[in-house]
């Protein structure tokens, strides 16, 4: 006698939406980890970032008796969150469209969102791991202060979040400008690195020229890094922002705006396979 499924056994069979995006999401991790260089270059980059301004700013931001490198972790904290984000995203996507990988998963029953998705789970992950990294460094080895009180913890949190899912949509956003995996590496590394320059990570704010502050004010590293500022800093130290303040408000605003602008963007221009040319 053979058995027949209704429908309801059916469904009952296949994999929920969450549970396909989760399942992406694993797969990402795993191919992130196999990517030697991917790897050296999320966790190291930050990492050597911070060992080498270390080493050459072992003093106090002026006006004040706060060590540099107190000020420093926030800035290497987002660094760190775009590389592992709008970096490897950007690359990673131009890359599996050019080899073909993307025109694969088109055939297959797989929504864009769960692709999107299983990105963002990834480099939540991945973010996780780097952040923690950094904390247990800068403590040990620079003598760093972490947050004392719940509050700074949850404004951790937030900022992480936010953070994370704005830069990786940029990331999917910016995918689609390279001509072809070969150059996804220059087109998305450069803009990463003036970025770093205009957004006061490596330097005060209030010290650079008004229009360079004006021109990292329009871009999310900016404020992400003002808002780790709130964490790691005391509240003394708000006068050398530009407003005077650390602005959580105007942070997480902006913020939202940079992922559903980027959002928006990215469903618009995302291709599964790569253009003629």
């Amino acid at each position: 006698m053979t058995a027949t499924l209704t429908i309801d056994e059916r469904n009952d069979r296949l994999p929920s939406v969450f549970g396909v995006r989760m399942s992406r999401g694993a797969l990402e991790l795993k191919q992130m980890v196999r990517q030697r260089d991917a790897v050296i270059f999320t966790f190291l980059f930050p990492l050597v970032l911070m060992v080498s301004f270390s080493a050459i700013f072992q003093s106090t931001i002026p006006g004040t008796d706060i060590d540099f490198r107190q000020y420093f972790i926030a800035g290497m904290i987002a660094t760190g969150i775009m590389a592992a984000t709008f970096v490897n995203v950007g690359i990673g996507i131009a890359l599996e469209r050019d080899d073909g990988t993307l025109k694969r998963l088109r055939g297959t029953p797989m929504r864009l969102s769960s692709y999107f998705i299983g990105k963002a789970v990834m480099v939540l992950a991945v973010t996780a791991v780097q952040v923690a990294l950094l904390l247990l460094i800068g403590t040990l080895l620079f003598g760093l202060n972490l947050p004392t009180t719940p509050q700074r913890w949850l404004t951790l949190a937030w900022l992480l979040v936010l953070g994370v899912i704005a830069c990786t949509l940029l990331g999917i956003a910016v995918s689609a400008v390279p001509r072809g995996g070969r150059s996804a590496a220059t087109v998305v590394v450069l803009p990463f690195m003036v970025l770093q320059f205009i957004s006061g990570v490596f330097f005060v704010s209030t010290q650079m020229p008004p229009a360079v502050q004006t021109a990292g004010a329009l871009f999310p590293l900016k404020w992400l890094g003002q808002g780790l500022g709130s964490v790691f800093l005391p509240d003394t130290l708000q006068r050398v922002e530009p407003a005077g303040g650390w602005e959580h408000g105007t942070i997480a605003l902006v913020l939202i705006a940079w992922i559903v602008g980027a959002l928006i963007v990215s469903v618009a221009t995302f291709r599964w396979h790569r253009a003629r040319v």
